[in-house]
């Protein structure tokens, strides 16, 4: 499917040339995602889980028309995660577009272990509490020692999962029963770990 991708944006044809030859450099560059095709060549191994699939209607002076509303996670469960919704007539077309949403909306999540109970260096959790909010639901995050695992609801838990968050503790507020709301919560919460600038990442001048 690649091999036929014709790349319509400067972003794509870099991609498509071998200039940009991995994720990391293509956020590196604080390039924007705006074609799915650049997260299938660049992680081929990106899985993804659908959160919801509901249906819908909506009035129109012809009388109801019904399609499908589909939510869908992406990442590869090192670092990379993205969210979509999509909405087609058809559950599977609604899935498809769902998926190409989350892949443009790919984000990278900076983990380390920040628990004062750990401190063991590894990559396993977040490196400092982070909060993020989605309509009426807010999350909080807590970095977590090795072996507790994930304390969340399974919407928050499999985001977690795919972004390769492996110990941490949650804190929901809202109407965390919306799935959209829950899992854009969480999304924006894990999206806003580039936002705290640690130590670890102080440049050496």
């Amino acid at each position: 499917m690649t091999d036929e991708w014709e790349p319509k944006t400067k972003t794509g044809k870099l991609v498509k040339e071998g200039k940009i030859a991995s994720i990391e450099e293509l956020f590196s560059m604080n390039m924007r995602i705006l074609e799915p095709e650049i997260v299938d060549v660049l992680l081929p191994k990106l899985e993804q889980e659908v959160l919801d699939i509901k249906l819908v209607q909506k009035q129109t002076d012809a009388g109801e028309k019904s399609k499908y509303k589909a939510i869908v996670a992406v990442g590869n469960r090192d670092g990379y995660v993205g969210l979509g919704a999509g909405k087609s007539v058809h559950v599977v077309s609604a899935i498809e577009a769902a998926v190409k949403r989350a892949k443009t909306n790919l984000s990278y999540v900076r983990r380390g272990c920040g628990s004062w109970e750990c401190a063991c260096n590894d990559a396993h959790s977040l490196e400092t509490v982070i909060e993020g909010k989605w309509g009426s639901v807010k999350i909080l995050m807590i970095p977590g020692p090795r072996g507790l695992g994930l304390v969340a609801g399974d919407i928050a838990k499999t985001i977690l999962r795919l972004a390769g968050v492996r110990d941490c503790w949650t804190r929901t507020f809202g109407e965390t029963r919306t799935t959209l709301s829950m899992a854009g919560a969480t999304f924006m919460c894990l999206k806003a770990t580039n936002k705290v600038v640690v130590p670890s990442v102080w440049k050496v001048t």
